[in-house]
């Protein structure tokens, strides 16, 4: 027997999830699927390896959706400073410049997702189906899809939203191209304790083998991002705790400080990757399954977020209208607002990443140049903050603290 949604979200992540808590309250009847819940959160765990620098912008789409409590009710470290340097260049951002009493957040993605999921479960428009997985789509560019699940349950959408990672089969199923290449590199994160306490600033210091990062947790706990070649990375992660972190105090500037224990660390390479196309009929891509962004600035979360709340703009105002959530008039404004966006800020991140990772002396000079100039230059450095904070730009209505309903 077949069950009819308008909308069945795949992948119940952080940007999926958030696309279902966009669209909470609605007449649409929605699905989301997703293969495993998170686990549940204790606040004496250690903290993830991975976590996001929220911007003000996901905190304000968060907040108006409901979901931003849950994390509140969990853990999430704040953070006023930001410090960019390399050798001569020098620049330090802080959110009272603008009149803000933060830049962001560092919050573990599973506080984000428990969150959401949280949230999702209280709209009586929104099923969860968990654990579930598809086995079989049937795509047709003229009328609705059909999911057969694992678990037997067939379900027809007008809308397919790909919420399921860079490796979307939804994106491959539907036949959604994407343009990619590797960069070369790995980035290492290691889950440290430090002898500072918790601490309000993140910092980004560029050297000739790459960046090297450190991103505040709660207490006296730390996110380092190391990025170096995949050769050093792997004789990296073959040391033992004690000596990698010796090699970080060795390795990593002051402002580190005492570096007490190394608890846990993993590693990816950094890869680029963009769909030459986020919809066709009744299909709309979102996230990692639209975009992979160099994560140098932490924007991947972020962008992702913006995608959601962009989409579910596009979807309640066709229904309002009477039109037709799945024909492409109506989802095309969503990939041009959004395609246009996230090609800036990928662009704008690569330009960052190759220029400050070219040991050519002019390149040099005018890097640390412009690092300079942005400390003494006032509206200049605000407006990077701006932009870092998601506060600049075409936001979507749910980024503004606006309600779609």
């Amino acid at each position: 027997m077949k069950e009819q949604f308008d909308v069945v979200i795949v992948g119940g992540g952080m940007v999926g999830a958030a696309v279902a808590c966009c669209l909470g309250g609605s007449h649409l009847k929605i699905a989301v699927i997703e293969n495993e819940f998170p686990p549940e959160f204790n606040e004496a765990q250690p903290h993830d390896l991975r976590v996001s620098a929220l911007s003000i912008a996901s905190k304000t789409i968060l907040e108006t959706i409901g979901a931003w409590q849950g994390i509140e009710h969990r853990r999430f470290c704040p953070f006023k400073r930001m410090r960019v340097w390399e050798t001569a260049g020098d620049t330090e951002f802080c959110s009272d410049d603008i009149g803000r009493s933060e830049l962001g957040y560092i919050v573990e993605n599973r506080v984000t997702q428990l969150a959401l999921l949280e949230r999702l479960q209280s709209f009586e428009n929104i099923e969860l189906i968990c654990p579930a997985r598809i086995e079989t789509l049937n795509y047709s560019n003229h009328d609705d899809s059909e999911l057969i699940l694992n678990n037997g349950r067939t379900l027809t959408t007008k809308l397919l939203v790909a919420a399921d990672g860079a490796q979307s089969k939804i994106r491959q199923g539907v036949n959604l191209g994407v343009t990619s290449w590797d960069y070369q590199q790995h980035a290492m994160v290691i889950y440290i304790e430090t002898a500072y306490p918790q601490q309000d600033i993140t910092w980004q210091r560029f050297v000739a083998s790459g960046p090297q990062a450190f991103l505040p947790l709660t207490g006296n706990f730390g996110s380092i991002v190391w990025y170096n070649s995949p050769d050093e990375v792997k004789r990296l992660h073959t040391l033992s705790p004690e000596n990698l972190k010796q090699e970080l105090m060795a390795t990593f500037p002051d402002c580190l400080g005492e570096v007490n224990r190394v608890i846990a660390v993993t590693s990816f390479p950094l890869k680029r990757q963009h769909a030459q196309h986020y919809v066709k009929h009744g299909v709309a891509l979102v996230g990692d399954a639209a975009h992979t962004i160099n994560p140098l600035a932490g924007q991947g979360v972020n962008i992702g977020l913006l995608d959601a709340a962009a989409l579910a703009e596009v979807i309640l105002d066709a229904t309002k209208q009477g039109r037709s959530i799945s024909d492409l008039s109506v989802l095309k404004p969503y990939e041009k607002m959004r395609h246009t966006e996230n090609l800036k800020m990928m662009t704008v991140m690569d330009v960052f990443y190759q220029a400050f990772s070219n040991e050519f002396l002019p390149l040099k000079f005018l890097r640390n140049l412009g690092l300079g100039l942005a400390e003494r230059v006032t509206p200049l450095k605000n407006k990077i903050m701006r932009n870092a904070m998601g506060l600049d730009g075409v936001l979507p209505k749910l980024a503004r603290g606006e309600h779609l309903l």
